[in-house]
């Protein structure tokens, strides 16, 4: 029985929201932590609320938003008694000033000072306030203390002006949340994880790839991430949001990934092979463009097989890898996992309903020399978990 991994899952947080135009993001937040199964309520401060009002995040949480100290005079005590986690997005630098300093004037100050779980915020501001070194200081007192720090980005900012103070994106948010709540078994692993297609070249603006979107890849590596480990994300083009904390390499043919592989392999434990590398490559690629008025014939030869190319090293890490197929080939999986060498492989019928390209489920079953596990249709944050759990009872 393959247990659905559900890190929020009966979760009570508690969301501060604070004055800042990030504040309008708050709204997808909450929906974001409710998805993943918990319960959100909110408090508001009062120069929250020209920025968003009450009624939208009362309605995305299904909860009173709580905006007043003396409404009821003990929410202070309350809301965070029944409190699993605390999150502050967006934190200003006026909520990190006084939580830095045990100040607390209004409901989230208060609260603040009275939770005694776990308490994550995501700075946001303009850069002049954040770079201040008085910033940096209550930022630093703050997190030797505990408090988890997610953010800021890089980026423009709502005064027009560039650099850091952008409010990280949700799934960042949501991700830094699932992390400070997960349990971290894999602490002691070097989680290599490759993902999405390869480019092979033509000529200088054309290319022959696949259908691979990266989410699978992604999924694991965002998965061990959360659990604790160090991971490397090599990763072929894709529109995928880029998971904050891994260690991220762009690379764009098989043979710039199996480069960047071969020198990430001596640090790494694991080796997760969930990218589509194309199998083939044009066997000579043209100088320039190719005018369109001629016809065209190419000549494929075969790309460099990384797993098998790992494989014949002296110093492996522990090797996964993907068989994706059309029909159930499940034959030609456990071929590749004895001609690879591989630890475990994972084989999806790319056929089946939920578990093709493009989508946010698999269905897939993880072979290794002594089972097969079918699994059912899950989301491939679930599979990932599934993968990873699967790996850490072979190695123990």
């Amino acid at each position: 029985m393959i247990n659905k991994r559900k890190v929020l899952k009966n979760k009570a947080l508690l969301l501060g929201v604070t004055g800042g135009v990030a504040a309008y993001k708050s709204v997808e937040l909450v929906r974001r932590l409710i998805d993943g199964g918990a319960s959100v309520s909110v408090i508001m401060t009062e120069a929250a609320q020209k920025f968003v009002t009450p009624l939208s995040l009362e309605i995305a949480s299904l909860n009173t938003v709580h905006t007043d100290l003396y409404s009821h005079p003990m929410a202070h005590i309350t809301l965070p008694a029944h409190a699993d986690f605390m999150v502050i997005a967006p934190a200003t630098a006026n909520l990190i000033g006084k939580f830095a300093h045990g100040l607390a004037d209004d409901l989230l100050s208060t609260c603040l000072l009275a939770f005694r779980g776990k308490v994550l915020i995501a700075p946001s501001m303009n850069w002049r306030m954040y770079t201040n070194p008085v910033v940096q200081e209550n930022l630093a007192s703050l997190l030797s203390r505990g408090v988890v720090q997610v953010g800021p980005e890089e980026g423009r900012l709502a005064c027009g002006e560039e650099g850091p103070g952008r409010m990280s994106e949700v799934p960042d948010i949501v991700a830094a949340v699932e992390s400070a709540l997960a349990k971290k078994d894999l602490a002691n692993e070097r989680i290599l994880v490759t993902a999405g297609p390869t480019r092979e070249y033509i000529d200088h603006v054309r290319f022959i790839s696949n259908r691979s979107s990266g989410k699978m890849g992604y999924a694991v590596a965002r998965a061990a991430l959360r659990r604790g480990a160090d991971v490397t994300l090599i990763s072929g083009s894709t529109s995928l949001h880029r998971p904050q904390g891994v260690n991220f390499i762009p690379v764009e043919t098989a043979e710039d990934m199996l480069r960047k592989v071969r020198e990430e392999i001596p640090s790494s434990t694991v080796l997760v092979m969930a990218a589509a590398v194309a199998d083939f490559m044009p066997g000579e690629k043209s100088p320039g463009k190719i005018a369109k008025k001629y016809g065209l014939l190419l000549n494929l030869v075969r790309t460099p097989d990384i797993l098998m190319e790992i494989s014949r090293e002296k110093r492996r890490p522990f090797l996964v890898g993907f068989a994706a197929e059309t029909g159930e080939k499940v034959g030609n999986a456990k071929k590749k996992l004895k001609e690879k060498k591989l630890d475990l492989i994972v084989f999806n019928d790319v056929t089946e309903p939920g578990a093709g390209f493009d989508v946010d489920t698999n269905k897939v079953i993880l072979i290794d020399s002594k089972e097969q596990k079918k699994l059912p249709l899950l989301s491939k944050d679930e599979v990932a978990d599934a993968i990873l759990d699967r790996i850490t009872e072979i190695k123990a």
